[in-house]
């Protein structure tokens, strides 16, 4: 099979041994266009013929260090949808020909206390697609039918790709903030989860304020089209304080800003596996006082997905996506890391 993959970090050793991170633009092509073996079903496992994989932030955390992949060479991608083409012993969920999704939950023990109760994204042997198996970068992927989710018929395999993290994600950082309908919800980052995230929201009855850095007018014009009630540029006070906030943003300093507007007894969920700087110096008083919270939103659990998948059917939430064809996945990640995607960026699998 086809497949772009991922041989080593994009780390730079300088002379003093200290490693850094490259700079805008990523220094040179980390995917190469390489021939694999096509995997076969296991036990319990469906072999999926890929259409579509979105491109996600996370990908960048890999090739850059921040998230380091456990072994070398790595497909990446964790947004996968494709139809089954094989089924391993035992696998009876699903048929040859249904078309499922798979997120970044690639699989967990199934045992621990966190499994027992839904909450697979705490498993102590979490796996992750793209990350600790192949993924979705690829013209197949193997995965347990236990994390593979059918994907509702109003959606294109474009369309559904981002809903499997960007949505899917979005939507337990929607649950986890607290978020009640018509409150009022701050979206600190509108890209691809935010811009999903703001259709739930809208759709719950809440009123929704957008904070995007400074002279981001086509994600804010975005934001205002999806039904934003007000947007402005992180650090810019609302016309409101807010009752719950998330962040989408790689960045430390929204945090502090989402907190300095929160009402009493409000709550920050923060929307990111990592930051690539540190959050500000909180002081207690000005910042924390008055039980206000934060919260972490780590991964998502199977239920996130089965969920959120039905419901974006129903609200009809349309993602603005971006499509590249398999052997651009390069431009697509340049393009994501220079903050120039517009809506989700999605990758065409070639058949």
């Amino acid at each position: 099979m086809k497949a772009m993959v991922l041989n080593e970090t994009c780390e730079i050793e300088t002379k003093d041994g200290v490693r850094k991170l490259p700079s805008l633009p990523l220094k040179r092509n980390p995917l190469d266009m390489t021939d694999l073996p096509d995997p076969s079903a296991g036990p319990g496992q469906v072999l999926l013929k890929v259409s579509a994989c979105g491109v996600c932030h996370t990908e960048l955390d890999e090739i850059e260090g921040r998230l380091a992949p456990p072994h070398f060479p790595l497909v990446l991608g964790h947004e996968v949808v494709g139809k089954v083409v094989e089924q391993g012993h035992e696998a009876s969920k699903y048929k040859t020909g249904d078309r499922l999704g798979v997120a970044w939950i690639y699989s967990s023990c199934g045992r621990c206390r966190f499994c027992r109760r839904g909450e697979e994204n705490l498993c102590d042997h979490f796996q992750a697609t793209g990350l600790h198996a192949n993924g979705g970068y690829a013209q197949y992927i193997v995965v347990s039918e236990d994390f593979a989710y059918p994907i509702p018929q109003i959606f294109s395999d474009s369309e559904a790709a981002p809903l499997l993290c960007a949505g899917v994600i979005g939507y337990r950082a929607l649950r986890l903030s607290n978020i009640k309908p018509g409150e009022i919800l701050g979206l600190y980052g509108f890209g691809a989860s935010a811009h999903i995230a703001i259709q739930v929201a809208k759709y719950w009855g809440c009123k929704v304020f957008v904070f995007t850095r400074p002279g981001q007018k086509e994600h804010q014009d975005l934001a205002s089209k999806l039904g934003a009630d007000w947007v402005g540029a992180t650090g810019e006070s609302p016309p409101e304080k807010l009752d719950s906030a998330i962040d989408f943003t790689p960045v430390g300093e929204p945090v502090k800003e989402a907190l300095r507007v929160l009402r009493k007894g409000g709550r920050v969920a923060i929307n990111a596996i990592r930051k690539v700087n540190p959050i500000p110096e909180l002081e207690y008083t000005q910042y924390l006082w008055h039980e206000k919270e934060l919260k972490s939103i780590a991964n998502v659990a199977r239920q996130d997905a089965l969920e959120f998948l039905p419901l974006a059917a129903k609200i009809g939430i349309r993602p603005k996506i971006q499509e590249f064809d398999l052997q651009d996945a390069n431009e697509a990640l340049a393009l994501l890391k220079k903050g120039e995607m517009q809506g989700a960026g999605v990758l065409r699998i070639p058949q």
